[in-house]
């Protein structure tokens, strides 16, 4: 009987093995026909747009150099990419991981037909894995002819969960890398890279939690490796044309304009749009008042594509390039990671940082913030050993600062900012995460910088998002964990997880258990 059932269990994988496999190349036959022509960032020539009048005289004010904006707020995010869609004149060529048909995301999306409407080229790269569910809309906005949509390594089944699902199971190992760049890239004159996505939580407009995210809006030389990195995108065998893989009804287009007008029309937009008019630092950049931080070392990085093929590592991929530039640090080193998983070569390289005497601080989110407990799982048995080296940690708290409430009223926070400061002088922002999955898995990007006005505008909003009204200050005491609530009246300390379930805190400790770290 026993060795009848193990025959059986062989038969079954031997299956699932052949199935995989035929799965794999079918799919890569299918990529290899499916691919779209090279395309290309179109150079900056003909009549001035918009965006090259207020840009133009700046660059040439500062020739070699690149001009930075940090964008903290989430209104400000959400205002210069509608207001660069808004002022573009030649092309738009956005990267993302994530593109919601929500409120705000509906909101892009008009200024994208918008823009397309007076000529402008979009191109836009979206990563397929949180696709499901709106490539109607994806398929409609491609049916315009100055709007081409590619879906990078996406599944064939496109209607489904079940069919869907069984790609995702016979594919595992390749759908499993994923597309986690942010880039908005208008006229090749401005860049917009961080750690925000398209949707309601990045932009303030969730009526239950919002993100704490940071971007940075860039003019000058980054701006034209930014439009580098999006071509090898764009070209590469993994980005597969959306018209390859859904098809929009012949009324689409038209549908899909009246459902974003209704949408724009709508109460829910006004208070919206009140709001925005009032972030005037976006204003200030576009009209060209605004001062930028200036400097001649700035440079957008990023994985190359080959990454979610699973090529071998190089030296030039984000993982080495930002632990070296870490690693210079002499005094002091300031990390904000919401998915914090350093493993435990992780935990010995800041343990070599706090032997030189470097200053170790890190941000990450508590339990009750995070919005992924998988990873909170995987971070938690770090805390410890952390502490032991000397490392100041901090949690953000599940709420922001008090007072604090989002255009719809939330006051739910969660940390989605991933973003370092090297002594006061050098930075990095973008969409890495330290932990196992950006480091093998998914491709990223950002922005790294020298810049001392930058660094400090950084070092500043990590000091507001450490603060106490807005963190937890993590310590041990009789190699017990405690959570310091400052702010409170008077102070408290936690002895487990701070305003948390019982269920939630036993979920964390099983996840930390298995063996899922080389996912998270």
């Amino acid at each position: 009987m026993k060795r009848k059932t193990f025959m059986w269990i062989g038969i079954v994988l031997a299956a699932f093995v052949v199935a995989s496999l035929l799965s794999l190349y079918a799919y890569g036959r299918f990529a290899e026909s499916a691919r779209g022509p090279q395309g290309h960032a179109l150079p900056i020539a003909g009549e001035p747009t918009p965006v090259d009048q207020v840009v133009a005289p700046m660059t040439s004010a500062h020739p070699g150099e690149a001009g930075l904006v940090i964008l903290a707020d989430n209104l400000d995010a959400f205002a210069i990419r509608a207001a660069t869609a808004r002022s573009a004149g030649r092309s738009l060529d956005l990267q993302y991981y994530i593109w919601h048909p929500d409120f705000t995301g509906n909101l892009l999306y008009s200024e994208l037909l918008r823009a397309a409407d007076r000529g402008v080229r979009v191109r836009l790269l979206l990563d397929d894995m949180n696709v499901h569910g709106s490539h109607t809309v994806l398929a409609a906005l491609d049916s315009h002819p100055s709007i081409e949509v590619r879906l990078f390594n996406p599944t064939r089944a496109r209607e489904g969960t079940v069919a869907r699902g069984i790609e995702l199971l016979l594919r595992f190992f390749s759908v499993n890398r994923r597309m986690h760049n942010k880039a908005w890239i208008a006229d090749g004159q401005v860049a917009v890279v961080g750690g925000r996505n398209v949707g309601d939580e990045y932009f303030d407009a969730a009526a239950d939690v919002n993100f704490m995210d940071t971007d940075v809006a860039v003019i000058g030389p980054p701006v034209r490796q930014a439009e580098q990195i999006f071509d090898a995108y764009w070209n590469s065998p993994t980005a597969i044309p959306l018209e390859a893989l859904a098809h929009a009804e012949p009324d689409a287009l038209p549908r899909l304009r009246a459902s974003i007008d209704a949408g724009l029309e709508s109460d829910r937009a006004g208070p919206y749009a009140e709001r925005l008019e009032r972030a005037q630092g976006v204003r200030d950049l576009i009209e060209g008042r605004r001062k930028l931080h200036w400097t001649a070392d700035a440079v957008v990085v990023s994985d190359p594509p080959e990454k979610a093929q699973g090529a071998s590592p190089g030296p030039d991929w984000m993982t080495p390039v930002l632990l070296e530039r870490a690693s210079r640090a002499q005094h002091e080193l300031k990390v904000i990671s919401p998915y914090f998983v350093p493993g435990s070569d992780g935990v010995r390289w800041i343990e070599g940082l706090r032997q030189r005497g470097v200053d170790v601080s890190i941000l990450t989110n508590s339990l009750v913030a995070t919005d992924v407990l998988a990873v909170h799982g995987g971070y938690a048995g770090y805390r410890a050993p952390l502490l032991r080296a000397g490392v100041e940690l901090f949690e953000l708290k599940p709420h922001g600062p008090q007072g604090g409430r989002s255009l719809f009223g939330s006051s739910g926070a969660s940390l989605h900012t991933k973003a370092f400061v090297v002594d006061h002088a050098h930075g990095f922002i973008g969409s890495f995460n330290l932990d196992p999955r950006s480091m093998n898995l998914n491709t990223e990007m950002g922005l790294l910088f020298d810049c001392p006005d930058a660094a400090a505008e950084l070092e500043a909003l990590y000091r507001t998002k450490t603060s106490a009204q807005t963190s937890y200050r993590l310590e041990l005491a009789d190699g017990a964990l405690r959570w310091h609530d400052d702010a409170a009246k008077p102070p408290h300390t936690w002895d487990h997880e701070p305003e948390s379930s019982v269920w939630s805190r036993g979920a964390a400790r099983v996840i930390g258990w298995l063996p899922l770290e080389s996912q998270l």
